[in-house]
């Protein structure tokens, strides 16, 4: 079992086929990160922000009863294309990482049993949980590296 959480945890957190969250917002340039490129539905702010959102909402589902999602689809997308300010950018990046952290700790306490059904779900586990949040993630970063790409702002 330690092998497993310790293979979720890298899943997680560690940058092995895809790019992680430090790699894909490191440097990016102010000016484009409210921009949407030509085609896209987004821009990289509404992919972070739609990132933290998401991520959040199933950390604070997987260990807490009370919490309460927010509506779908609207509440896990940012009202405005750009960050208010270089502060917003900067806080939904920390809080971001702060989360992660957060359930890849979950996932590693042994107290907490990775099949049990989390008893305020609908048959979730926290193995679910964990393998959601890491693939939702995958996915999305590949998008946010994709548009910096079309931004000419990726190495």
């Amino acid at each position: 079992m330690n092998e497993l959480r310790k293979h979720l945890v890298e899943l997680l957190t560690v940058e092995h086929a895809h790019p992680g969250v430090d790699s894909a917002v490191k440097d990016v340039p102010k000016a484009i990160r409210g921009v949407r490129p030509n085609g896209s539905p987004h821009s990289l702010w509404e992919l972070l922000e739609h990132l933290r959102i998401g991520q959040w909402d199933i950390l604070e589902f997987s260990r807490d009863a009370k919490h309460v999602s927010p509506p779908w689809p609207a509440g896990y997308w940012p009202k405005s294309p750009a960050p208010a300010s270089d502060d917003e950018w900067d806080k939904s990046v920390n809080a971001f990482r702060h989360d992660l952290r957060e359930m890849a700790a979950l996932v590693s306490d042994e107290k907490n049993d990775l099949f049990a059904k989390i008893p305020h779900g609908t048959g979730q586990t926290l193995l679910r949980e964990a393998l959601l949040v890491a693939d939702h993630n995958a996915y999305h970063l590949g998008q946010f590296v994709l548009l910096r790409k079309q931004l000419d702002a990726w190495k």
